[in-house]
């Protein structure tokens, strides 16, 4: 991460690491924790609501969810996380507003862009991520910080730079809008390098530091980090 940041001419503290944990048990979690890691990403709702408790005595981890989220899951996503990488509905939004306890900060959001155009792909169009996030950014207990998008698997490292660049490009956009946006969340294991030059801020990291999930694990969704 911070080779790829040097090479973009951009300081190495610019770009967050998010570790993926998805899959993985909750020891790993405070193992990686114990070498100064606070922000995990977690795609299911059940695992993040039971790492969440199994790992509650940890004060300071700030959990992330970046996967797909239905409606009647917003309630436990909002009282636990800190974090939603995967807005691509206003409802959603609207639920997790509501949600969100009085008694915590408000719920950092990121709305999800489908920059490949693939068809299995959650996220909004870029021409429709305009509506969405000024929609977002009106409403209370949230606070719209950046996009984030899961780009098309291809061995093509200038597809995957441009796929990156539609996210980087809309960013500014949105902030000429009058957004104060902030984030960029792309990049995972295989990529981060190229997503870390073309503007990510937030990198999602599973399998570079958890390694293979095993046989037999709970598969994730084929979008996901």
């Amino acid at each position: 991460m911070a080779q790829a940041a040097q090479a973009a001419g951009r300081p190495a503290e610019s770009v967050g690491l998010l570790a993926v944990g998805k899959t993985f048990p909750a020891e790993p979690i405070r193992e990686l924790y114990g070498h100064g890691q606070r922000a995990f990403g977690e795609n299911y709702v059940q695992e993040l609501t039971t790492k969440a408790q199994q790992l509650a005595d940890l004060g300071d981890l700030e959990w992330h969810f970046i996967g797909p989220l239905q409606s009647n899951k917003t309630r436990q996503v909002a009282q636990i996380a800190a974090w939603v990488h995967t807005l691509d509905r206003l409802r959603i939004a609207e639920r997790l507003a509501a949600q969100r306890p009085d008694t915590l900060p408000p719920l950092n959001v990121c709305i999800q862009v489908n920059v490949s155009g693939e068809a299995s792909k959650s996220g909004v169009t870029p021409e429709e991520a305009p509506a969405l996030a000024h929609a977002v950014a009106a409403l209370p207990r949230l606070r719209l910080r950046g996009l984030m998008c899961i780009p098309e698997p291809t061995g093509d490292d200038e597809r995957l730079r441009a796929q990156f660049a539609t996210l980087a490009t809309l960013q500014r956009r949105l902030q000429d809008q009058g957004l104060a946006l902030d984030t960029l969340s792309m990049g995972m294991s295989a990529d981060l390098d190229l997503a870390i030059r073309e503007g990510a801020t937030i990198v999602r990291v599973g399998t570079a530091l958890f390694g293979s999930r095993t046989p037999g694990a709970a598969q994730p969704a084929p979008q996901s980090p």
